[in-house]
């Protein structure tokens, strides 16, 4: 009878286990690891890091009953079978906290694991019988064999000073053997050679992905390279564009993103200002791609040849400019793909075929792909190997028009296969959609995500958003990328071409997010013109006509763009978007409450923190009393610092938590505080 109940008790287990997914039961394992952060969908996706960067793992981990318990988080890169272990540590009500540093781009995985520490247990009991005076003569013969066990999991030489530490234990010798017990020679050895013989593991390897620095830090600035000819009104080429480069990083952009650079389509050409007829020379809009010229693996024959391209893209790289690609799946009526591969493309009853069109609006220039065609396996494998095409051109970050209008399954299994070939690759969706469409472009791949940050424009709207992108579960996989301007949208804030406003969101682009960009010429130009009054879109966009850009004209703000670049590569704590505090400002009397947003950003390990205010109000000097949370780092209430402000060089001694702050729009409408504790 007894073994017949052992045999269905078995059984039971191993079906528990078999559903479950676990590793192979044992009771003995009593644990509990649950909770695990970060992690994805069940582990179904990564998160995501920089290189050289720290990956924070946290846990519930707990034990029933009183015993001891000790966690370490294991991490291994993808291409090694060795696992790293670290030690977590305990962060109040069974919470769990670690962190590992990961190395070069690719893939890294990390899991947990913990058990009931009987050594320490021990100790811990040990200690409190002394302390209530009670006879403790077996319990130091108990401990001795916690030492022997350890002696027999360790070095030879570790080995015979646990024995010695064992003999000591068991001797009698009352005062000697408890001092030996409770004292740190024998507790560091005993750390050393724990008992995991009954430990737990995670039952998942969870998986962060690891991509070049670029991806977590760096400032975009984008140009239409057809408007940058040499003789005025004439089609640029790369070559001349590449006189714009050393000003673009003299300014302090890391990333030079171009528009799509393929044949135009002629069929069905916009003309200017989105007209639906395009006059003789219109150049056309750069997203309908193709013609007779090429599709997506082609330049546009005005601006040069691939060689002209990748001389251009070695320029920028000698100057510490990364060249950003735009990637648009879609094609003009006339682009090879609609002849060679019908099936690629929806056909309507007439036998014409289907052009995009969010109605009323009709975009007849531009052909969507169909991914819902039968042969749709040939269809990834020509998109990809259009990301592969480039990569071979030197090009290794690209910007992808509207995504969320193209497969999810499609981006997984791109994204995914391009990194493992090219671990350094980086890619940013433009996709201004629903948040969960966002999000879940983000968890495919996508090493950065477009915001809605240029619809967030007072106090209450920005601290609400990046309280949300800050939080957990998006702070694991979304990084926004913060845009003011782009040639899509001209925001109606700018439409009455206030130079201080375009100072503003600049600069609460440059400092909330690590990652920002800006439609280049437009926006240091401060053009604010509509196509109509209350439309989003630029007047004369040069979407759709080349443009004449006079970089020098008065009003422009490439100083100030210049200056706020330059604090965010000497300042590690603006290099970061997931650690911001926004701080309480209490307005003076006769000042608008809410003009004044205040934050505090601070790099890993405290070292450099920056406090920044931006008044949000273009027109008047706003002031008041600004509260910094020195509880922060663990320092009173009524603790004297020093505060250096960055653009101006001008340093301040403040008294404790509460200070007055001042900022006229009129100068600078912000001040970048370094922060100085000690």
């Amino acid at each position: 009878m007894h073994q017949q109940g052992t045999k269905k008790m078995n059984n039971a287990f191993r079906r528990t286990v078999s559903q479950c997914g676990t590793h192979e039961f044992d009771g003995r394992q009593r644990v509990v690891i649950e909770n695990v952060a970060p992690e994805l969908d069940g582990g179904k996706y990564r998160a995501k890091a920089v290189e050289g960067g720290s990956v924070v793992v946290e846990a519930d981990i707990f034990v029933d009953g009183a015993d001891t318990v000790c966690a370490e988080l294991c991490y291994r890169s993808g291409g090694s079978a060795d696992w790293k272990r670290i030690p977590m540590e305990p962060a109040g009500n069974d919470r769990w906290r670690g962190a590992f540093t990961v190395g070069l781009p690719g893939t890294f995985y990390y899991t947990i694991e913990a058990w009931a520490d009987h050594f320490l247990t021990w100790k811990k009991g040990l200690a409190r019988k002394v302390e209530a005076g009670q006879d403790v003569s077996l319990d130091l013969r108990t401990g001795a064999q916690f030492v022997d066990g350890a002696a027999s999991r360790a070095s030879k030489a570790d080995a015979a000073k646990l024995k010695k530490f064992a003999e000591v234990l068991r001797s009698g010798k009352a005062e000697k053997s408890v001092s030996t017990g409770l004292g740190p020679d024998l507790g560091h050895l005993m750390e050393r050679y724990p008992d995991k013989s009954h430990a737990s593991v995670y039952e998942k390897e969870l998986g962060v992905t690891v991509e070049q620095k670029k991806a977590g830090f760096g400032a975009w600035y984008e140009f239409f390279p057809r408007s940058w000819g040499s003789v005025p009104g004439k089609h640029g080429t790369f070559e001349e564009c590449r006189r714009l480069l050393p000003m673009i990083a003299g300014m302090g952009f890391d990333i030079v993103y171009l528009p799509p650079i393929h044949p135009i389509g002629v069929a069905k050409r916009k003309g200017k200002n989105n007209s639906l007829t395009a006059d003789p020379g219109d150049p056309g809009s750069c997203w309908a791609i193709g013609n007779g010229d090429g599709g997506h693996k082609a330049v546009h024959p005005e601006l040069g040849s691939i060689g002209e391209f990748s001389a251009f893209v070695e320029e920028a790289e000698s100057l510490g400019i990364s060249v950003a690609l735009d990637i648009a799946f879609q094609c003009s009526p006339d682009h090879p793909y609609v002849q060679e591969h019908p099936q690629w493309f929806k056909w309507r009853p007439d036998g014409t075929v289907q052009f995009a069109e969010n109605p009323p609006k009709r975009y007849e220039d531009i052909l969507p792909i169909d991914f819902e065609t039968d042969d749709w396996q040939n269809l990834w494998i020509e998109l990809k190997s259009i990301f592969l095409f480039w990569i071979e051109k030197g090009v290794k970050i690209f910007r992808v028009d509207n995504p969320h209008t193209k497969a999810f399954p499609f981006w997984e299994w791109a994204i995914a296969s391009i990194q493992d070939e090219h671990p350094d690759t980086v890619f940013l969706a433009e996709a201004f959609t629903r948040p969960k469409l966002m999000a879940r472009l983000a968890k495919t791949g996508y090493s950065q995500s477009y915001s809605y940050f240029t619809w967030r424009n007072n106090k209450h709207e920005l601290q609400e958003y990046l309280g949300e992108l800050t939080s957990a579960p998006l702070k694991y996989f979304m990084r926004p990328n913060f845009w003011p301007n782009t040639p899509d949208i001209l925001h109606e804030e700018f439409h009455s071409g206030n130079r201080t406003k375009f100072i503003i969101r600049m600069v609460l682009a440059a400092t909330l997010s690590s990652n920002y960009g800006m439609y280049g010429p437009a926006y240091e130009l401060c053009e604010h013109e509509p196509v109509a009054e209350g439309k989003e879109e630029y007047l004369h966009s040069e979407k759709y006509e080349i443009r004449q850009w006079d970089l020098d004209r008065p009003g422009n703000i490439r100083a100030e763009i210049t200056r706020i670049n330059r604090l965010r590569k000497e300042n590690p704590a603006l290099q970061q978007t997931f650690d911001i505090t926004f701080v309480h400002i209490d307005a003076s009397p006769g000042q608008e409450h809410g003009q004044l947003m205040g934050y505090v950003k601070r790099s890993p390990d405290d070292g450099n923190i920056i406090l920044t205010v931006v008044n949000l109000d273009p027109f008047c000097t706003q002031n008041g009393w600004l509260r910094f949370p020195l509880e922060l780092f663990g320092i009173s209430h009524d603790h004297r610092f020093a505060v250096e402000e960055l653009l101006t060089g001008n340093r301040y001694e403040w008294n404790g938590e509460w200070n007055y702050v001042e900022v006229n729009p009129h100068t600078m409408p912000a001040q970048i505080f370094r922060v100085l504790l000690s």
